[in-house]
């Protein structure tokens, strides 16, 4: 294999002037260059798995899969192949801006398997999407009556803190006992626990997994019936596209 001082780095906006940039069924614009690894059927069924309905609120964004975003330097680099001492330079995702497309270049070879790939992919959506749309007052609705409640647990570390620092106890300003609203807080918590849910619907639409395959260890899961709330509500606002179906299946003891 080639070292690594042998192998030439690209810059980002080469590479979106060398590859064909597709569009999906749905809508969604995407490419493939370098080694990705990821046969061309197997990525044209995950870019497909973004619902239709969220197109119109990403037709200024690109996702480019290749082996490897290079985060070491100021520069947007990627690399074409992977090597040991260039995933050590690499991270999962790096944006960039040509002219008025915004470009997400997602590494392919940092990720052991299509969950890890197919879960970075969704996140970025999700985040790109709420840039362009917001979170839908119909959601923030739910999440907060969830959150008021007291459920057990959280999507996602930033979710879990921003939920926590919204309903801190106040400092006497409000009567006893009542709760401060942290209303930045209480935003991020909002947008957090829209990308979560929206990145974890497109995923079950994609693959088949274990919802305690997304535990980590630093804070509490959401429990499975408010998580299956919020999917429920995500999927009647942005319906399966054909050939992809959306299912919750609980898993019984015994």
């Amino acid at each position: 294999m080639a070292g690594t001082a042998q192998i030439e780095l690209w810059q980002a906006e080469k590479v979106a002037t060398q590859v064909a940039v597709l569009e999906a069924l749905n809508g969604i614009h995407y490419a493939a260059w370098g080694e990705t690894r990821v046969s061309d059927s197997d990525l044209e069924r995950l870019v497909a798995a973004v619902p239709a309905a969220m197109a119109p609120a990403l037709r200024q964004r690109a996702y480019y899969f290749v082996p490897l975003a290079i985060a070491d330097t100021g520069e947007n680099l990627v690399a074409p192949v992977y090597t040991v001492d260039l995933g050590d330079r690499a991270v999962c995702h790096r944006n960039a801006t040509f002219g008025a497309t915004e470009a997400v270049f997602l590494s392919t070879r940092l990720v052991e398997d299509r969950f890890g790939l197919a879960f970075e992919f969704f996140i970025n959506v999700a985040h790109n999407f709420i840039e362009a749309a917001g979170v839908p007052d119909t959601f923030s609705s739910l999440v907060w009556s969830q959150a008021e409640a007291q459920v057990r647990g959280e999507t996602s570390q930033d979710a879990w803190e921003a939920r926590r620092r919204a309903l801190e106890h106040g400092n006497g300003v409000k009567a006893p006992g009542a709760k401060h609203i942290d209303e930045r807080a209480r935003l991020a918590f909002l947008e957090s626990s829209f990308s979560d849910s929206l990145a974890i619907y497109m995923l079950s639409l994609a693959v088949d997994f274990d919802y305690h395959d997304l535990r980590e260890r630093d804070y509490p899961l959401l429990s499975a019936p408010a998580l299956a709330e919020r999917l429920r509500h995500v999927a009647a606002l942005f319906p399966a596209n054909a050939g992809y179906e959306f299912q919750i299946h609980y898993r019984r003891k015994g």
